[in-house]
């Protein structure tokens, strides 16, 4: 493995763990007040979750040959991720 190799999967890791505490805390805000724009926020996390770890599993498993293949799935992914993010935002009550 190459070091930028181990780099990419070192950030992509702790996006994927700092993203999922983001999900654990905005469903943990839902319980506690029932506002929709937290589940909005917590869905808009878990894509932008999906993207990063399923474009570093996919990348890894094909020995990164389809880059663009995988930049345009990540991009989607995250594009619709932060829109629940700003939906949430704009939503708030």
């Amino acid at each position: 493995m190459y070091v930028i190799e181990g780099l990419y999967l070192a950030s992509s890791a702790a996006l994927v763990a700092v993203g999922l505490l983001m999900v654990a805390l905005a469903t943990r805000a839902y319980l506690q007040t029932e506002r929709r724009a937290m589940i909005h926020l917590a869905l808009g996390f878990v894509l932008v979750v999906a993207a990063a770890a399923s474009t570093t599993i996919s990348a890894f498993l094909t020995d990164f040959e389809n880059v663009r293949s995988l930049l345009v799935v990540n991009s989607g992914f995250t594009t619709i991720g932060y829109a629940f993010v700003v939906y949430s935002l704009v939503s708030y009550e």
